[in-house]
């Protein structure tokens, strides 16, 4: 058969299937194989519109008589009961609408752009296709306020737009500018132009290194609702305007709405980034000019921490890390707190931070010991301190010719406090920090440790498990604090971009001796060593994958001394010079190599255990990883030698060579670090590609080595009930203790390997693997599953309460106080099973207390839920202060109900099917907020409706049938001066970790900010407590 005899060309495609097409494939069911699947349900009504749109535009066509075609359409808005939308008849357009009793600009009546307002368009400047300039003018003319996002603005380009500049503001209008001092081409003159003359609010972008801001983007704003915007090529220039060949897109309301909803929401996102600074011409001339200085490469750069005057703020990353210490302290009472971060993503920044925003007064500093194994660093680091204080002399430097006088913030080496040890009493210092804990021997450390006792100690460290097997955390109580993740600091631009390729080098490792959780060192040195063929295979794979092997600088990882030697003698052999450098080289000579490396004269080391001696080579763009890592850590740690930023290189190359596994070797643990994905996300990444990487990465599979992976992770990440059952047992043999928060935290699973079903749980766990459980009440096999919906509590209070019900200690419920009765209705209203009535407290509890085994396994589950606090919970600000709900912690929905005093004993909590409800009894309306509408596909259509636009300002789309006039629409407006309160929740997707419905982050109170649309209303929020960083980095546009 022919592709014409199918009503639809073979290959891929994303059609609806109509009953006609589905007819019409049955028929051609034995020629074509067909694949598809069920269209998300809130992408339904767009898909729909969408279709039912073409096929009325076919009929349309169709009908040459314009009685005939305003029938048909009439007739179609009867059915819909839409009678009044019926267009007239000549068909009529309306072009301004302007009040009688002003004076009007009719610029507005007369200027219009060649493009229609409500069409979308591309001009490249070719023949034919009106000038971008003209058009240009045009939007300006035609609008009420004005959005330009460019990375840099000539005068050239200014100059041309002026006339139509200044008369948008002149009548009242608002113009906003966000640019960059990228490469240097932002003329001053221009900004200052835009500023003083024309009235335009101006951010600067001032990174000079890189940036990541390359859009050119207008966006015209008009009261009537018929925005349009152009996405193009084209930077605010001459020859960019009217000269070159450019490419711009032109975007309205009507045809490419969600597109438009993008820009606006992102652009409001830059502007609300501290990273983009609003520009006073009389204060900040001198900085753009030293910046554009830098960037066009006229002067050097200057030291990014000391800009004199300016606050110190926290990258995303950094805050999170402050808040994981605080949570550390505050909920779990740890004062001996280990952070983890690679090599240039600001870890003294953190320890200055931690200092001035946790542990400070106003007006007090705590006595501070800073310890470093190196003089040059306490000398940068105190030099940090200060910029975050803004206390010029602050500090002290104890080493070398330097000894303190005053004692109370001293930076020392740990050469000289070790020696001055028996002159400081225990308790000399509030805080101490340890800075690169793995330069210095255990004993040395010890010794320190154990002759101070501060309040705080804090340690810093890029290598937590060092190359002399002493593994850092065991200092801290065998805790890591927080770790600063790859993609964070890759995402916040601190580190270099990676392209990963995972190569097969046809080997089996299988059958190879495996011991205490890991291969045995000698026997898989001696079997690659005897390779040949896989290193033949690792130099063709190194010419295909790097432009230039005979340029590169490359670290490549072994199993051993002897298997280093073998790789450089193997490179040397191909014409790549090469070095290996071990823990049996002398200093100079790794000096030395390190010298030629950079220099060009070698283009490789192959070593076992460099990236734990303190080397730093910036100028690595090539990493090899010639042998399989267990150690996630480790593996990091070796990848780290490649990321940090050096001039010239753009991208760090790594070759990973995948080898058929044991079965116990753990694949996932290296790719969710690599990635940042969660487990679940992690096979479909290796099968389809991992589409939300850091900008500028990538991880690339070749089909054997993904084959191999995906078979390792059809083991690791869904693990069957028989082999939890057996790692359990394993575990408990081992004297582990058998509590749930252990077993997970050792054994590495998930909790949801464990919460699987009614007959898949921990009690079912205990049972199967042949422990002792308690007794198993009536309704066992109902209320076990609910004890999914307690894994996220994570506010002391609402957990000790939580306990003490579950544990037969909260006493009457007469003699409660009302919080605690609140608190303790959520309980039993979220742990209720779905057959069962509440009717009482008193008729709940007994149902509740006669579950001893589901009981106990709730408490196991509540131990887990404290372990993993993300965030300290706080009251909410305004009149609901005293509330039970609190700011940062999260809930599921029959909790938000309960705990809002909007559902209880009368009314059921599970009631509530909408997104939004008003708590009479609060004069508050709870607005619950799913961001990712969609949770299988990236979704223009939906994904931008609610947005977190910055850490204090969230976008909301109301109920489709809410118009700014009905009584709801008015109190969500005027609620300030109606005396009600409006508290949101938020959440990332639907479905949760086990899931099932996703618990809600509470954001707390907020304020309405602006309004526009109705049915549905759009809504921007401020929030009076600023979001989370981490949840701000997830789930933000940018």
């Amino acid at each position: 058969m022919t592709n014409d005899a199918l009503p639809i060309p073979h290959g891929v495609t994303q059609i609806l299937l109509t009953e006609g097409l589905a007819d019409a494939l049955d028929k051609h069911a034995e020629e074509v194989e067909i694949s598809k699947q069920e269209i998300d349900r809130v992408e339904v009504p767009e898909r729909f519109a969408r279709h039912v749109g073409n096929v009325v535009a076919r009929k349309l066509e169709a009908i040459e008589s314009p009685e005939k075609r305003s029938e048909v359409v009439r007739q179609i808005m009867g059915l819909l009961k839409y009678v009044d939308e019926t267009p007239v008849n000549p068909p009529t357009e309306l072009t301004a609408v302007l009040p009688r009793r002003s004076v009007n600009n009719h610029c507005f009546l007369e200027t219009r752009p060649q493009t229609p307002l409500n069409d979308a368009a591309l001009l490249t400047n070719a023949k034919g296709d009106p000038s971008l300039i003209s058009e240009i003018r045009s939007e300006i003319s035609t609008a009420d306020n004005v959005d330009l996002l460019c990375a840099f603005v000539k005068w050239s380009g200014l100059s041309l737009l002026e006339p139509e500049l200044r008369a948008l503001t002149e009548r009242g209008g608002k113009l906003r500018v966000i640019t960059t001092t990228y490469i240097g081409a932002t003329e001053r003159r221009a900004l200052d132009r835009l500023v003083e003359k024309l009235g335009a609010e101006v951010k600067v972008q001032y990174e000079i290194n890189s940036t990541r801001l390359h859009a050119k983007s207008w966006y015209f704003h008009r009261n009537s609702g018929w925005d349009t915007a152009y996405v193009g090529s084209s930077n605010l220039s001459v020859p960019a305007m009217t000269e070159g060949v450019e490419w711009n897109v032109r975007l309205s309301k009507q045809q490419t709405g969600q597109l438009l909803s993008k820009f606006m929401l992102t652009f409001e996102s830059y502007w609300a980034d501290s990273s983009y600074r609003l520009y006073n011409p009389e204060v900040d001339a001198k900085r753009l000019d030293s910046a554009l200085s830098q960037a066009s490469g006229k002067t050097q750069k200057e030291s990014s921490i000391i800009l004199g005057g300016l606050d110190v703020r926290p990258y995303p990353h950094q805050e999170e890390i402050l808040e994981k210490l605080r949570v550390e302290r505050s909920v779990h009472g740890n004062h001996r707190n280990l952070v983890v971060a690679a090599t240039g993503t600001g870890k003294t920044v953190v320890a200055a931070l931690d200092y001035r925003d946790n542990l400070s007064t106003p007006g007090r500093y705590p006595r501070l010991l800073f310890v470093a194994h190196r003089i040059e660093i306490l000398e940068q680091s105190m030099r940090t301190y200060r910029a975050v204080l803004k206390e010029g002399s602050f500090g002290e430097i104890l080493g070398g010719a330097y000894e303190p006088r005053k004692w109370t913030h001293v930076f020392a080496t740990i050469q000289s406090l070790s020696r001055n040890l028996d002159r400081i009493s225990p308790d000399q210092f509030d805080i101490v920090v340890i800075d690169e804990f793995h330069h210095a021997e255990a004993s040395t450390y010890r010794k320190v440790l154990q002759g101070l006792n501060p309040s705080e100690l804090l340690g810093l460290t890029a290598t937590p498990e060092r190359a002399d097997g002493v593994d850092v955390a065991t200092f801290f109580d065998n805790r890591t604090a927080a770790s600063i993740r790859l993609w964070d600091a890759l995402e916040s631009d601190l580190l270099c971009p990676f392209h990963y390729f995972g190569v097969s080098d046809n080997t089996d490792l299988s059958a190879l001796k495996w011991v205490r959780g890991r291969y045995d060192d000698s026997v898989l040195s001696d079997y690659f060593i005897n390779n040949d063929a896989r290193t033949a295979i690792i130099i063709e794979q190194l010419n295909n994958k790097v432009s230039d092997p005979e340029s590169m600088r490359a670290l490549g990882f072994c199993v051993s001394v002897q298997h280093a030697q073998y790789m450089a003698t193997a490179f040397s052999a191909a014409g790549l010079s090469s070095l290996a450098v071990t823990g049996n080289s002398t200093s100079e000579e790794r000096t030395d190599a390190i010298r030629r490396l950079r220099s060009g004269e070698i283009v490789a080391i192959f070593t076992v255990d460099l990236y734990n001696e303190g080397i730093d080579i910036p100028e690595v763009d090539t990493v090899l990883f010639l042998r399989p890592t267990e150690s996630a850590t480790v593996f990091l740690q070796q990848l780290g030698r490649g990321l940090r930023k050096s001039y010239r290189k753009a991208v760090l190359t790594v070759l990973d060579f995948v080898g058929v596994q044991r079965r116990e070797f753990r694949f996932d643990q290296k790719f969710r670090a690599l990635t940042g994905v969660t487990r679940k996300g992690l096979r479909e990444g290796v099968e389809k590609g991992f589409s939300y990487l850091p900008p500028g990465c990538d991880v690339s599979l070749d089909e054997a080595s993904r084959e191999v992976i995906l078979e390792n992770l059809k083991r690791q990440v869904n693990p069957t009930w028989k082999q939890v059952v057996s790692e359990y047992k394993k575990h408990a043999m081992d004297g582990a203790g058998g509590s749930l928060l252990q077993f997970i935290s050792e054994a590495d699973y998930e909790l949801s390997d464990i919460l699987k079903s009614k007959d898949k749980n921990w009690t079912a766990l205990r049972r199967d693997a042949g422990f002792s459980i308690g007794d198993l009440g009536p309704l066992h096999d109902k209320i076990i599953r609910r004890g999914q919906a307690l894994a996220h509590v994570d506010d002391p209070l609402r957990l000790s309460v939580y306990r003490k019900l579950l544990d037969g200690t909260l006493g009457p419920w007469s003699k409660l106080s009302p919080e605690h009765q609140r608190l303790a209705a959520m309980l039993l209203f979220t742990v209720r099973p779905s057959s069962v009535s509440f009717t009482s407290p008193e008729q709940a509890l007994d149902v509740v207390r006669a579950e001893p085994a589901a009981l106990a396994e709730f408490l196991e589950i509540l131990d887990v839920a404290e372990s993993r606090i993300a965030h300290l919970a706080k009251p909410m600000e305004g009149r609901l202060e005293g509330e039970v709900i609190l700011t940062h912690a999260r809930y599921t929905r029959e909790e938000i109900v309960v705990g809002m005093r909007y559902g209880g004993f009368e009314r059921r909590p599970d009631s509530l099917r909408e997104g939004v409800f008003y708590s009479g009894e609060l004069s508050t309306d709870v607005l619950l907020v799913t961001l990712k509408k969609n949770e299988r596909n990236y979704s223009p259509t939906t994904m931008y409706r609610d947005a977190i636009i910055s850490p204090s300002i969230l976008h909301w789309e109301s109920q489709s049938t809410t118009s700014v006039d009905s009584p709801t629409g008015r109190r969500y407006v005027n609620h300030k001066e109606k005396g009600s309160e409006v508290v949101i929740f938020v959440r990332e997707t639907k479905n949760g970790e086990f899931g099932g419905a996703a618990p809600y982050l509470c954001l707390g109170t907020a304020d309405f900010v602006s309004a526009q649309g109705s049915r549905p209303i759009e809504i921007d929020w401020k929030l009076r407590t600023p979001i989370p960083a981490d949840i701000v980095a997830r789930m933000t546009l940018q």
